[in-house]
């Protein structure tokens, strides 16, 4: 459904995409994955023709993103990473607009957006900017899919909105994907990944890795452990400062850690950082998950 072969995009002297790949398949719920900064945001406008790339094509569903523009619009639903909707407009407002944009009514694909209507419809007459931000996700994922779209593009459509309200939505996701609908969907948060049916994790401008999130775990070749104490700052410090760690990083309220031998067990660990006198240590071995993998990939990338 998606198609993209070598697209780079650059603002002034700042290359904001370097030869970007990668395929959709129709039906399929794709993820890129990557902090700020990381180009996703450029790719998708790119995709829903707001941009023009400097190199490379891109297609979605068969159609060039340059020379059919008119066409994808009719064919894309698309929830940028800011609201957009307008605020001074009332729920029913809104949704009714952007029925009329494409030619159709509330009433002839509701049963597309009844499930997410539902929540939002005791609130019809409310002014959109007057929402709660999980009320105004709804409403805005309600308007990209009310012209019965086949691909559903959305950027970061989590961000900023409580831990009930992200799982609520990704729920709602799960749902539309079932209808048969493909969905391209950004996020910052690592942990959503695992929620998709494949990933891009992203890194400035470039995709480092694309895979199902369970084999790009899997890749994750070397031991990982995990160690804490009361000084967790300086507990930081004195690994990277060992020349038998190659990686240490703050995860909540452990340090993640990546020895340089990978047969270095716990207790190895532990001692050295008995010698430094930390208190309260605890020192175990961890599976990793894919935030660690992107931090692996990143620093494989930077050297």
């Amino acid at each position: 459904m998606i198609k993209i072969a070598n697209i780079c995009k650059s603002y002034n002297n700042t290359q904001a995409l370097q030869g970007i790949s990668l395929e959709v398949n129709d039906g399929e719920l794709f993820g890129l994955i990557g902090p700020d900064g990381a180009g996703k945001t450029t790719l998708m406008r790119i995709l829903m023709t707001l941009l023009i790339q400097d190199e490379g094509q891109a297609e979605m569903n068969g159609l060039d993103v340059v020379k059919d523009y008119k066409k994808i619009r009719q064919l894309v639903g698309y929830m940028p990473g800011r609201f957009s909707l307008y605020q001074d407009l009332t729920v029913e407002e809104n949704l009714s607009f952007f029925a009329t944009v494409f030619g159709t009514t509330i009433e002839e694909n509701y049963e597309l957006i009844q499930d997410i209507y539902v929540q939002i419809e005791p609130f019809k007459n409310r002014l959109a900017g007057k929402l709660s931000g999980g009320m105004k996700q709804k409403l805005a994922l309600s308007c990209a899919l009310i012209h019965k779209p086949e691909i559903l593009v959305l950027d970061e459509p989590t961000t900023g909105v409580d831990a009930v309200s992200r799982k609520e939505f990704w729920d709602m996701l799960k749902k539309l994907q079932k209808q048969g609908i493909t969905i391209l969907v950004s996020t910052p948060y690592m942990d959503e990944a695992g929620l998709c049916d494949r990933v891009a994790l992203m890194q400035e401008g470039e995709v480092l890795s694309i895979d199902t999130p369970a084999r790009i775990v899997e890749n994750y070749s070397s031991t990982l452990l995990a160690a804490r104490s009361d000084e967790m700052h300086r507990l930081i410090v004195d690994l990277r400062h060992w020349e038998k760690i190659d990686s240490a990083y703050a995860f909540g309220q452990f340090a993640h850690v990546t020895p340089k031998d990978d047969e270095m067990e716990a207790v190895e660990l532990e001692q050295y950082l008995m010698r430094k006198k930390h208190n309260n240590l605890q020192v175990h071995e961890i599976a990793p998950g894919i935030e660690d993998v992107f931090m692996a990939l990143m620093s494989r990338d930077q050297s």
